[in-house]
Parts: structure tokens; sequence; C-alpha cells
């Protein structure tokens, strides 16, 4: 798997004003008169954690959780990782200094806990490429350009019921899933479902006592803003941690809430005041993402990633259509026939074109978190000590 880490900022005053500074200055800053070279490179840093996540609001609602967005998502903290990487190299003599040490100790740790949200987000795009390969077998029965005959519809609806069952959450009971899913599992599907009551997903290369949620909090736990005294010791390195120490919490967050994984959970607080430049448009997009976790028909969903909500949506709309068909077909019944298989065939193209290139950039992510954690703990000779 990748590794990946992200951005870093401090300043001097945390209210920075954002400037539009070419995002390569942090590598290319000399020192003007009254500031320090090292002082220009975390305020910069700062900025830029700041306009990436600026750029991240979409223009269209829609956008948000889409597959292109998450990929833009995982972009920004590629990037903020390697700045972050040059920050912690530039600066190793530092990082072993109380109480220096301990921030970056504790950042490596949660970029350890990050590793497996990786690792369980790879498995749920796994999942998803299983669910794509029911849309194909649906899609090929009800193709549009042939005549529609009963054999075609059989298969279909059979398909559609393994897609219902491949969509249950691993850590409800089939009970209480078939009830959830009441509308998007044709009525007379619903004994087969209770008839797999041991049905488990066999993908996950994680424990199955693994908690996306507890991996959460665990990332979360502890990340409070630095003191005034330790931020003058640490010649603003702190802030620079703790900076991409949320950075590292909204984006897995983020995953986890678009993904499916085990025992996911999304109530978490985000403890940052807008006294930091990059707090505003990260904490508007967690709630942007958290309100949309909260409507009526995302609400149980095994992923709010809006590719998944189009599988749902588009297989209840089906589910719906081959309950009410009679043979021989009408003109007009067919015609719906073909419009609905129209709607399934744009989710099923927008997830196979998403998919490879969305795990490519996971395992990016993965390489990355590794190489910075690998490097900041040999800096300072702690890599005997915490390695994996």
């Amino acid at each position: 798997m990748p590794a990946t880490d992200f951005h870093l900022a401090s300043s001097s005053s945390f209210g920075f004003p954002i400037s539009s500074r070419k995002r390569d200055q942090i590598h290319s800053m000399e020192s003007p008169n009254g500031s320090s070279g090292q002082e220009i490179e975390l305020e910069a840093f700062q900025r830029q954690v700041a306009e990436r996540f600026r750029d991240l609001a979409p223009s269209d609602s829609d956008d948000l959780l889409s597959i292109p967005w998450i990929r833009k998502l995982l972009d920004t903290f590629l990037c903020c990782q390697e700045d972050f990487r040059v920050i912690v190299f530039k600066n190793k003599s530092q990082l072993n200094k109380p109480p220096m040490d301990k921030y970056i100790t504790d950042y490596f740790e949660r970029s350890l806990k990050a590793l497996d949200v990786c690792n369980a987000i790879r498995d749920g795009i796994e999942r998803i490429r299983q669910w794509q390969k029911q849309l194909e077998i649906v899609l090929c029965a009800l193709d549009s350009q042939r005549t529609i005959g009963e054999g075609q519809f059989r298969r279909a609806k059979k398909a559609l019921i393994d897609l219902a069952i491949g969509m249950l959450d691993e850590k409800e009971s089939s009970s209480s899933v078939a009830h959830r899913n009441r509308s998007f599992v044709r009525n007379n599907a619903h004994r087969e479902l209770r008839s797999l009551s041991n049905f488990r997903s066999l993908s996950w290369s994680v424990s199955r006592t693994w908690s996306a949620a507890r991996q959460i909090q665990a990332i979360a736990s502890n990340l409070v803003a630095p003191k005034t005294n330790e931020i003058i010791s640490t010649n603003r390195l702190n802030v620079a941690v703790f900076t991409m120490s949320h950075v590292l919490l909204f984006v897995m967050w983020a995953l986890v809430a678009a993904i499916p994984c085990q025992d996911r959970g999304l109530q978490i607080h985000l403890s940052v005041t807008k006294q930091f430049v990059w707090a505003d448009p990260i904490l508007s997009l967690h709630e942007r993402i958290s309100e949309e976790s909260k409507k009526r028909d995302r609400r149980n969903s095994c992923g709010l990633l809006k590719e998944i909500h189009g599988i749902e949506k588009c297989a209840r709309h089906m589910n719906e259509l081959t309950d009410s068909v009679h043979f021989p077909l009408t003109m007009q019944k067919e015609a719906e026939v073909k419009e609905r298989v129209q709607e399934l065939a744009l989710v099923h193209q927008a997830i196979k074109d998403g998919l490879d290139p969305l795990e490519l950039e996971v395992r990016q992510v993965f390489h990355r978190i590794v190489r910075c954690r690998t490097e900041g703990l040999d800096s300072f000779g702690l890599a005997n000590n915490h390695s994996r």
C-alpha cells in the first residue's frame, strides 16, 4: 500500500490572512529583513494548507463526495504531506528536543493508525468492484439493443438480489438490514436475504474486531492546540505538526465517510479555533459532509460516496420496475426499462472509470505516510523503538 502525509502549517499570528502566492513558494523562500527563513516557510505552509482546502469546496454540491472529489482530496493530502516532509527534514535537529519530540512522536503514531484506515479503504473499494460486477450482469441481461424477454428479466433480478446482499452492512443482523433496505430489495427477496443471516464479507484485510470509528477517534485523541510557551520553544514547529495532524484526521475521516468500512462512524469533533487560517475551510467541509450523512436517504447507507448513492437509487428503481413487469412487454413498459437501463449504465461507467485511479491514489497515500514516518523516526534515532 502507498503512503501519504499532509501539510502542517504555522503562523506567527494564527489569524494570518490568506494570500495568493504560488504553491511552490514554500520551496523557494528567501529570508527578508525581520523574519527568518524558517518563519516564512512555516507561514507559507499554513497558508497553502488553507488555500488547498478552499479549492476543495465544490461549486456544485453534487460533486461533493464523488470519486473525482475524493481523488482531489487525496491529491491535496499528498501535496500537504510532501511540504510537511520537507519541513521535518530541514528541522530534524530540533525533533529530539522537548517538547518537540513528543509532538512529532504523537503525529507518527497517528499516521500509523492512518495506515490501517488506508487498508480498510482499499478493501472497501474492492467491495464496490464486486457490486460493479452485478451491475454489469444487469446491463448485459437488459441490453437495450435486443428484445427483452422473460429469461433476461430473471437473470437481471437475480443480479439485483446479489447486489442487495453484497451491500449489506457487515456489522448488522440480517433482520435489521432487511428492514433497512426494504425500499432497495424487492419484496419477494426478503425471504432469501433472511436465509443468508450468516453472510459476511471475506474481503477485509483488517481484523474482524477492527473498527473504523474507533480508529478515527484514536487519531483525534488528545489533539489540542499548542501552548504559547511551547510554540516559542519549538520555533513554531509544533504548530506545523498540529496543523498536519488535523489534515490527516480530516482526510481519514472523509474517506471513512465515503467508502464502505468495518464499523463506520462519523461522530468526531474537530476541536480547532478559527485562529488558524486553515480551520474555516476544513470545518466547513466537515460540516457539509456531516449534513450529507444526516439526509434521510443517506442515513443508513454503507458509504456516502456519490456513486454508491447512484447504485442504491438505480437498483431501487430497477427492482420496482421488475416487480411490475408482465409479459409480453408493452411498448411503454419496454421504453421505461430502457430508460432505467441507461441510468444504470451511467452509474456503472462512472464506477468503472473511477475505481482504479482511486485505488492507486489510496496506495500512494499509504506509501507516502510510510516514507515520511520512516524518515522522521530515523532522523532522531527512534526508528528502532517505533518500527511498525
